[in-house]
């Protein structure tokens, strides 16, 4: 079937939609990917344990899920009605840049990857060596800055949706691959500063992270009610959807519904999150305060007894 000026077809259960593409039942990229992240992580994983060292398991299971929520998200056949359709192409953007990096994140894989890594050894470089480098670079330093990950994050929504590279980008199977890494790349560099757990050039204080959350997500925000309240389709990809039953513009309706849902869940769960950790943080810090208040007080009464004794001594003599 012919849709759009598109020559070609692709067998999309239980229909059929022309976008010069075939069904493949989900991207290769993302899949090689995810076979990928999951060997490194066991290596990393490997070289602890056969060390003898522990690595909680929460992060590993953080790490897995957030694998993959990317393998369902890109390497199923969910990928292919993202291709025709607004709303479920929503759900793998919102999906890939809002709750994968916050999993991936809290596996904490830098950490891992500093522990496991052999160093080289003095007046040598290896990869444990060039990642410590990366870690303390300016490029990521700018990379991770609040004046560049917010605006890259509003600009990702506005700049791709209400501009023809949309449409660009969705006519190929690459173009939606590299806009789907791009949401994923974007959600972690926005996330790593405020929700990660690994060291990094970019680290400021609990109440500063809260205050770079909440100035991304109400963007977010007015962008998923924009889509809800437009009165026609913004984009024209996902028009030949009518010939499948599906109405664009309350297709399109769906979309911002999701796109808003989603500024609002995970901001929630971050928050709780940082708050935790906040807690915990200063919970710690009070205890080693205790700890150092009780050695001083120790060393104290060992000078002040020393004291005694000494006049003691003078006293005899």
């Amino acid at each position: 079937m012919n849709h759009g000026g598109h020559g070609m077809h692709m067998d999309l259960p239980p229909f059929t939609l022309g976008r010069g593409l075939s069904f493949t039942g989900g991207d290769p990229f993302f899949l090689y990917g995810c076979a990928l992240l999951l060997v490194l992580y066991g290596w990393g994983l490997l070289r602890l344990r056969l060390r003898g060292d522990d690595w909680p398991a929460g992060r590993t299971l953080a790490f897995t899920l957030g694998v993959l929520t990317i393998g369902l998200t890109m390497c199923t056949g969910l990928d292919d009605y993202g291709m025709v359709m607004f709303s479920v192409h929503m759900v793998q953007h919102m999906i890939l840049s809002m709750l994968t990096p916050l999993l991936l994140l809290l596996g904490a894989p830098v950490t891992l990857a500093l522990r496991a890594l052999p160093t080289a050894g003095a007046g040598r470089t290896g990869p444990r060596e060039l990642l410590v480098k990366l870690l303390h670079s300016r490029y990521l330093r700018f990379l991770t800055h609040p004046a560049f990950t917010i605006p890259l994050f509003v600009a990702s929504l506005y700049g791709l949706y209400f501009s023809p590279l949309f449409d660009t980008l969705m006519g190929s199977r690459a173009g939606h691959t590299a806009m789907m890494v791009h949401f994923l790349a974007v959600g972690l560099v926005f996330f790593w500063p405020i929700m990660g757990v690994d060291p990094g050039p970019h680290r400021p204080g609990y109440v500063m992270r809260m205050l770079e959350l909440f100035a991304g997500m109400p963007f977010h925000a007015f962008f998923g009610i924009a889509l809800m309240m437009a009165s026609e389709p913004m984009v024209t990809t996902f028009l030949p959807a009518a010939s499948l039953g599906v109405d664009p513009l309350g297709d399109q309706t769906a979309a911002g519904g999701i796109a808003w849902a989603f500024s609002e869940i995970p901001s929630v769960v971050v928050l709780v999150a940082l708050l935790f950790q906040w807690y915990t943080s200063e919970q710690r810090q009070a205890r080693r305060k205790d700890r150092a208040a009780d050695r001083d007080g120790d060393a104290e009464l060992v000078a002040y007894n020393a004291y005694l004794a000494s006049l003691q001594a003078r006293g005899r003599g």
